[in-house]
């Protein structure tokens, strides 16, 4: 039915070793971590330390900020979690919205259809760069000369790539190109450069799948859809436990059931929404939170099944 990954970031080497192992023995797909540098740890160390640990666990970035991130070196991070975890690597990307990651590189945060003309740039280099391609870039989002990534060479033919966003031209440019797209139901970011507005009623979410399914017209295989959990919790009574979200949100507590960003509700409830997701929406992929470990273990068997 579906397929989900912990997105998680490790406190201290014994408590992350442990953990790795334990989305792997759960049946989880991957394990993935964010990427903002100064604020978490680095996603690819991290990775590498649960490859030693994993033998069949994804691994990978959710996402990376191609803001601050240059090609050359993301590829070659990417490649050799490839190599180092026998072909289990993932590479998600996104425009990035935090302003203290740009000022904390000496650069000023672009605005949005700047950052999502750099996170297509760099999308496009990183896979050329993987593939073994050289690239020579010089536009104002870019500059690469006579890059080429000689060492190391990936497991994988094709390391899967994912861009997160709600943004229009990213989803387009995604549908077209990406293999999985990563929904995040994600609106503006609020004044504190963290937090964002959410995207989450269904006529929002629809407008963000259309532009998906208009980039990957002709697509012999169109992409993925992953939706990026914000909250699990099983529950006998998800009005209570949705009633501060619906005041944050605005959002009735009708809406927020039907939205793939939280999965609340009993253990049939949970099952029978990923199941409605996957109808109405084609979503067929989650990233849930680390908390998430405890209640989905028991129902991921079902959540997983005959998918």
């Amino acid at each position: 039915m579906a397929t989900f990954s912990l997105q998680a970031s490790p406190s201290d080497a014994a408590s992350w070793l442990r953990l790795a192992q334990q989305c792997e023995a759960a049946g989880f797909d991957a394990l993935l971590t964010a990427d903002h540098p100064g604020s978490c740890p680095s996603p690819f160390v991290a990775l590498a330390a649960a490859a030693a640990v994993t033998s069949t666990l994804g691994l990978g970035s959710y996402v990376s900020n191609a803001g601050i991130r240059e090609p050359l070196l993301l590829a070659a991070d990417v490649a050799t979690l490839d190599l180092v975890s026998g072909g289990r690597a993932r590479l998600g990307l996104g425009a990035g919205h935090t302003p203290v990651e740009w000022h904390a590189v000496g650069l000023e945060r672009p605005d949005v259809a700047g950052r999502v003309r750099r996170c297509l740039a760099v999308a496009e280099a990183v896979r050329a760069l993987l593939d073994g391609e050289e690239v020579n870039v010089d536009t104002p989002e870019l500059v690469a000369r006579a890059a080429r990534l000689s060492r190391p060479v990936p497991v994988q033919d094709r390391i899967p790539l994912t861009i997160g966003g709600a943004n229009s031209r990213l989803l387009h440019w995604a549908g077209a190109h990406a293999d999985v797209v990563g929904l995040t139901g994600f609106g503006r970011t609020l004044a504190d450069g963290h937090s964002h507005d959410v995207r989450w009623r269904a006529h929002e979410l629809e407008a963000q799948l259309q532009h998906v399914t208009d980039g990957a017209t002709g697509r012999d295989k169109p992409p993925v859809l992953e939706a990026l959990v914000q909250r699990v919790q099983v529950t006998d009574d998800a009005g209570a436990a949705l009633a501060e979200t619906a005041q944050d949100t605005g959002l009735t507590e009708t809406q927020l059931l039907a939205t793939p960003f939280l999965l609340i509700g009993t253990e049939d409830e949970i099952v029978s929404a990923v199941r409605e997701h996957q109808r109405r929406w084609g979503i067929t992929r989650y990233v849930v939170r680390e908390d998430a470990l405890g209640p989905l273990t028991p129902i991921i068997p079902r959540l997983t099944a005959a998918r």
